[in-house]
């Protein structure tokens, strides 16, 4: 499982005033992140203007070694006690193996279900989108001129489920089946 890869879940309460900040602070932790060994990729995701104040951050490099080794090393350390003033709270991080992350529940001890629930779980989230999504968007794309082009629209479709998955689905799904999940 080493080389299944490794995803780390931060979040970050801002507060208020100090947002300007934190996100240039972004601007310099962002670019020393993706330079560390076995980076492989990293979203943000912005709190909701005048809603939210929370920035969550994941992380995915290709081994738990290497992710382990960035979230432990000095550069961050250094990079995070500069940033600790814009904290509400202080770093969280979560790190999980593969696609663990999609199944978080903080109310659960930081357990994992098994692989096959997962794997059901999983499926049974992406199929339905798999269907639901290009039903939608091509005739959206057509209507935008775009031109008909199978690994286009399958390049866009793929990037929206995957976000629905992430930020809506599973954390809605996994909430929903959780005892099933669990247990």
């Amino acid at each position: 499982m080493e080389n299944s890869g490794a995803s780390v879940v931060i979040t970050h309460h801002i507060l208020d005033d100090k947002q300007t900040e934190y996100e240039k602070w972004l601007d310099e932790i962002v670019p020393i992140t993706q330079h560390s060994t076995g980076f492989i990729d990293l979203q943000i995701v912005r709190p909701i203007p005048q809603l939210t104040f929370v920035y969550t951050v994941i992380i995915r490099f290709d081994t738990i070694h290497n992710l382990k080794k960035w979230m432990q090393s000095d550069s961050r350390e250094k990079l995070i006690e500069k940033a600790h003033p814009f904290f509400r709270k202080n770093d969280r991080y979560q790190i999980k193996s593969g696609l663990d992350f999609l199944f978080n529940d903080e109310t659960e001890s930081n357990t994992v279900p098994v692989r096959w629930k997962q794997y059901l779980v999983t499926w049974s989230a992406i199929y339905p989108l798999s269907i639901i999504i290009p039903l939608i968007t091509v005739p959206i794309w057509r209507f935008l001129k775009l031109p008909a082009n199978h690994y286009v629209d399958g390049f866009f479709n793929s990037g929206i489920i995957v976000l629905l998955m992430v930020f809506v689905v599973m954390p809605n799904y996994t909430k929903l089946i959780k005892k099933w999940l669990y247990s």
